[in-house]
């Protein structure tokens, strides 16, 4: 019986010793283990109430409603721009054929009108000055030269200086025409030269008239022959400055233009309408300055692709000549 006890003591014993060193084994190694920070895996973002996201959905459905809108009226804005286009092409054509028709019929009008009615319409009442000069001139009956009535106290030269007409034979003919003008006016109380630009032909009588006297006649002439500034082709320049300097209540005046041509590039309308502004009419419908125009045959002699810009100078002076008192002229040989 005492063998036996002491048997189960001695298992007894080992084992709780065995087992309480392992026990405390795992305690020392909690505790001599390094503590950390715990890590996080992963943020999960805060999810919105449910109210905040019905109230989102309802703005963008509202902003989707406004855009349908928009887009709508905007496809009606341009059906109606669409539509307005067509008018305008509509109307633009229509314009077309009617200024179509009034040029046809004024062409018409113009070839079946009577030239001695044009004069009629160009013929000045003469002063009693006037009257008595010309009583003591040899003048052709009707008073004109060339068809055009010489009945003023005071007269202008705007001449044409270009290269066509200066260096043909329309230089010579214009200084032939220029002195039988001048032999037709047997005595004017002002003389003025200048070319179609508005240059003066003698600065020493810039803004002033030129004494009629024969010795200034053919000074006139004899610096014509080399007088050759430059030129555009264009009268309105020379009209305008000759009538916004020299015209006055109390003088009666006659411009006499000069040229044989008006380049492409300018307008018609827009040089009648410039002179329009400026000389325009009195109480009694009678212009502030008389026009005349003289048109030579310069470039009839060149080829056929120059020769618009001589219809052109003749369409411009003939409608210049018939709204200004005066009467155009145009030369078709250099005899």
């Amino acid at each position: 019986m005492l063998k036996k006890n002491r048997e189960t003591d001695s298992f007894t014993v080992s084992f709780l010793d065995v087992a309480s060193c392992g026990f405390g084994a795992m305690i020392i190694l909690l505790m001599i283990a390094k503590p950390s920070t715990p890590t996080t895996l992963e943020l999960v973002e805060d999810v919105p109430p449910e109210g905040v996201v019905a109230e989102l959905q309802e703005q963008l459905f509202a902003i989707r409603g406004e855009t349908t809108i928009v887009n709508r009226e905007l496809n009606a804005k341009h059906e109606q721009l669409s539509a307005m286009k067509e008018r305008i092409a509509r109307l633009r054509r229509d314009l077309e054929n009617i200024e179509g028709r009034y040029q046809t019929s004024r062409q018409l009008s113009d070839e079946t009108t009577d030239e001695i009615g044009r004069l009629a319409i160009a013929r000045q009442t003469l002063t009693e000055e006037m009257q008595r000069l010309l009583a003591n001139s040899v003048a052709p009956t009707n008073n004109a030269i060339g068809g055009v009535p010489v009945d003023s106290e005071y007269i202008i030269f705007v001449i044409d200086t270009s290269g066509s007409m200066y260096n043909n034979p329309s230089w010579n003919k214009m200084l032939g025409v220029i002195q039988d003008t001048l032999n037709v006016y047997p005595e004017v109380k002002g003389i003025q030269v200048m070319n179609d630009m508005g240059d003066y032909m003698f600065d020493s009588y810039r803004g002033e008239w030129i004494p009629d006297t024969p010795g200034r006649r053919n000074q006139i002439i004899s610096t014509l022959r080399t007088w050759n500034p430059y030129s555009n082709s264009s009268p309105v320049e020379g009209v305008t400055r000759a009538i916004n300097t020299f015209y006055a209540p109390d003088k009666k005046i006659s411009i006499y233009v000069l040229g044989d041509d008006f380049q492409p590039g300018g307008s018609i309308q827009d040089v009648l309408q410039t002179i329009d502004r400026i000389n325009v009419e009195d109480e009694n419908g009678d212009r502030l300055v008389r026009i005349h125009g003289i048109g030579f045959p310069t470039i009839f002699a060149g080829p056929r692709r120059f020769q618009q810009s001589v219809y052109r100078y003749s369409t411009l002076m003939r409608e210049m000549t018939q709204r200004n008192g005066g009467t155009f002229v145009g030369l078709n040989d250099y005899q």
